[in-house]
């Protein structure tokens, strides 16, 4: 037991899930045109017309009304509501007309009743209100319905299941149970298709029934064409009561006699040729006959029967009616005197004239008037309407526009305006009388064709710009735009045809066939078009557009020999010529010592048994100078450019520099590399003087020599003492060795003393000096410590005494400073 309802329960919970996606995927009335979705349609709507086929015999003719409705109810968009301008879908609550059986979602519809009504009552005053049952009109036929009718449930089309479930196969909306309603016009029987969208089609019942003349005998027909004409004469009397009916069989009335007459005239004193089907007519003279009074003539025109007593016979009345009087015909009836006293005109005053005949009087009386507005008051004649110049403010029905009719009473004529606002479809304007609230939907149906036009869907006006076209099963019937004969297959479509994938098999310069697809009508990216006007402006979408494009370049392999005839490879054919492999040519020159050196190219062989690896007139020329090695010492190149063989001798001078580096020596290149050691050296020496410097400074003496110069000087200097105030002439060599020195004699020695002792007495006074400035600061110092007043007794001063050498050494000191500076400058004076 415990598996079994565990079995149910998952059960249950698959079929919840199952139908649930079905509701998911189904909830859409604008689903895809797959093949799918269409063998699936038609199972619905042979399941959907079995019962009325089998009893008519698989006759379908009379469904195509009733087919188109349920086409579109499976249709992508063409199920749209008008008020809404929505598409329905399968499971949303919908209300149908009975009148022209368009859908409409069931809320909108009960909001279209409710605006409707309250449009219709909202200028009724209270009294009025509720008296009337006012009615509501369908949006698309104005079809009226009854309050009462306003719908509030959701039903399927047949009407007897409330709130019918979503069944992926059955047509949306409906119950899957026989329609079973009344065929119209009534005939007794019901539909027997399953409970559908639009008009039910015609009964298909067999019924026996004679033709309209009752002449032929009765046959058996479909009830829906059970009125048939025998087509023999009708034969029944006309109303003229002459002829017969000559038109074939038929239903209803006959058509009145077209034959003509000639009738007479109601008095009978005229004939005329008229419609035998108006036999009675009126002549225009009047009757003329005598009265029975004998005194008058009967003054009515052309009738029938006796003329009647004479009017003037019998009591008559005054012209006021108040007094009557019995007088012969031939006698007018006298006025009475008294007032008249008739109702005017104004149907407030009376006439005040006396009793008299013809019409009374306009009435002339004044009063005091009031417009019809209201607003003002004016005396003035009572026959006279007063209207004064005020205009009417108040807003008119529509809610929109102000009366301005003059002087209103208050009723203000609907508004005479057209609205004139364009419509939701946004193709036509409304048509109506300016309104309140908003216009009503676009009555209008749409043909959406495919590009061929064989395949139509009927949909509302104004949805046709976002509904897509439908799907067309027909193949594209549109000429190929490229070369080939015939286009790949493919079906009917908008816009351009797909790009040919066909191959191009156009033949090349070369012989072969394009390998390609198809390239008469490539898009190819146009770029630099636009220039943008800023840094605000959005950038543009690329522009494509179409053409053609030339066959690429043949690529079959073909081989090749390069120009230097170096290797073989295979080429395509486009580029299939003698290439260059970039390899050095190689090739051995005129010179014998180099090779060419240019990347591979083409080469002229002057005879046939030439060498293959010989250069020929293309290889270049070697302009490289004479690269073989010189004899030893000669710096000079070969004259003569690169060359097979030996080089000559060199005949240049050779631009050398002396020993010394001073002159400039021009000598032979071939005496100077042929010289041995000691001539070279007296090639090179200038026969001057060496200009070099000895270590003791002196220049050599010795002729322009290689290598060091001799250390023997024999150049004679002065040589001093050390205080520089003794000299002699020595040689210089004996100076450099040692061998010679001069010393200073007592003078000397006296002279050093006495600068030392006066250097020594300087020093000595500059620190007693400085002792003396020291002790000056101490006894300032503890005189701040103290802090003495200014009114005690200051302290005797001790006086020191100053030495005599601190009295008169600036006397002594400046002269002999002189003395000293004045024997200095003679001493440097003399050793020079």
């Amino acid at each position: 037991l415990s598996s079994l309802k565990k079995f149910d329960e998952i059960k249950k919970a698959n079929q919840a899930a199952a139908k649930k996606l079905v509701e998911d995927q189904l909830s859409s009335s604008s689903e895809d045109d797959d093949e799918d979705a269409e063998v699936k349609q038609g199972k619905i709507l042979d399941k959907t017309f079995t019962i009325y086929t089998s009893q008519t015999d698989g006759d379908a003719s009379e469904l195509e009304r009733t087919r188109q409705y349920m086409n579109d109810a499976f249709q992508s968009g063409a199920m749209t509501c008008l008020i809404c301008i929505a598409s329905v879908k399968r499971n949303q609550a919908v209300w149908s007309c009975c009148g022209c059986f368009c859908i409409f979602h069931l809320v909108c519809i009960q909001k279209w009743a409710k605006d409707s009504l309250f449009l219709v009552s909202s200028p009724l005053t209270d009294d009025d209100f509720g008296k009337k049952d006012y009615p509501w009109p369908c949006p698309k036929c104005r079809f009226e319905y009854k309050r009462s009718e306003t719908p509030s449930r959701y039903y399927c089309y047949c009407g007897k299941v409330e709130n019918p479930t979503v069944d992926p196969w059955l047509v949306p909306h409906s119950c899957g149970q026989i329609c079973e309603r009344e065929f119209k016009p009534s005939c007794g029987h019901k539909c027997l298709l399953l409970c559908h969208p639009g008009p039910c089609p015609p009964c298909p019942k067999m019924v026996t029934t004679t033709c309209h003349c009752k002449k032929a005998k009765p046959v058996p027909r479909r009830c829906s064409t059970k009125e048939w004409s025998c087509r023999l004469p009708c034969g029944r009397t006309l109303l003229c009561g002459q002829h017969a009916c000559e038109n074939p069989c038929h239903a209803g009335d006959c058509q009145p006699c077209p034959r003509v007459s000639k009738q007479r005239c109601i008095c009978g004193r005229q004939t005329a040729e008229r419609l035998c089907a108006s036999p009675q007519w009126q002549c225009d003279q009047v009757c003329g006959k005598c009265l029975p009074c004998g005194n008058h003539t009967c003054e009515q025109v052309c009738h029938a029967g006796p003329c009647g007593d004479c009017p003037r016979s019998g009591r008559r009345s005054c012209p006021c009616g108040k007094t009557k009087f019995t007088l012969p015909c031939t006698e007018d009836v006298p006025t009475c005197g008294d007032s008249c006293d008739k109702v005017l005109e104004c149907g407030i005053h009376k006439c005040s004239q006396r009793c008299h005949r013809g019409p009374c009087e306009i009435c002339r009386q004044e009063v005091e008037k009031q417009c019809r507005c209201g607003k003002h008051t004016k005396r003035m004649p009572c026959h006279k309407p007063y209207l004064c110049e005020t205009k009417c403010t108040k807003i008119r029905d529509c809610q929109k526009h102000q009366c301005r009719r003059k002087c209103c009473s208050g009723n203000c004529p609907p508004c005479d305006q057209v609205c004139g606002r364009t419509l939701g479809c946004r193709n036509h304007k409304c048509p109506s009388g300016c309104h309140r609230g908003s216009c009503n939907p676009c009555p209008e149906i749409v043909d959406v064709k495919c590009n061929c036009g064989k395949t139509v869907i009927k949909v509302p006006c104004g949805r046709e710009r976002t509904i897509r076209p439908p799907k067309c099963k027909q193949l594209c019937s549109r000429p190929p735009t490229c070369h080939h004969s015939t286009q790949e297959k493919h079906y009917c479509h908008f816009g351009r045809c797909p790009p040919c994938r066909q191959p191009c098999q156009k033949t090349l310069k070369c012989g072969h066939l394009c390998p390609v697809s198809c390239h008469d009508e490539a898009l190819v990216k146009q770029t630099g078009v636009h220039q943008s006007a800023g840094p605000w402006e959005q950038p543009s979408e690329p522009a494509f557009i179409q053409t053609a494009l030339p066959c690429p370049p043949c690529e079959v392999p073909i081989p090749v020999e390069c120009l230097g005839q170096h290797e073989v490879s295979p080429l395509p054919c486009h580029s299939a010529h003698p290439y260059s492999c970039k390899r050095f040519c190689g090739r051995l020159l005129d010179c014998q010592n180099h090779t060419c050196m240019k990347e591979c190219h083409r080469v002229t062989k002057l005879n046939s048994s030439a060498d293959g690896k010989k250069a020929g007139p293309e290889c270049s020329q070697c302009e490289e100078e004479c690269s073989k090695p010189r004899p030893a010492g000669c710096p000079h190149r070969c004259v003569l450019p690169c060359h097979p063989g030996d080089c000559p001798s060199c005949l240049q001078m050779l631009k050398i520099k002396c020993h010394c580096k001073l002159s400039v020596l021009y000598i032979e290149c071939l005496k100077l590399t042929c010289a041995d050691l000691k001539e070279k050296e007296l090639l090179i020496s200038c026969k001057n003087q060496c200009p070099k410097e000895l270590p003791c400074g002196h220049r050599c003496k010795e002729i322009c020599h290689s290598g060091s110069c001799p250390l023997n000087c024999s150049q004679k200097v002065k040589l001093r003492c050390l205080c520089k105030r003794l000299k002699k002439e020595v040689q210089c060599s004996k100076i450099q060795e040692g061998q010679v020195s001069l010393e200073c004699d007592a003078l000397c020695k006296e002279m050093k003393r006495k600068a030392y002792e006066i250097k020594e007495a300087e020093a000595k006074a500059a620190l007693e000096e400085e002792k003396r400035r020291q002790q000056a600061e101490l006894e300032a110092f503890e005189n701040r410590l103290k802090g003495r007043r200014k009114n005690k007794r200051r302290k005797d001063e001790v006086e020191v005494e100053q030495s005599s050498w601190q009295k008169y050494k600036n006397l002594i000191m400046l002269p002999v400073f002189g003395v000293a500076v004045v024997l200095v400058a003679w001493l440097m004076v003399y050793n020079d």
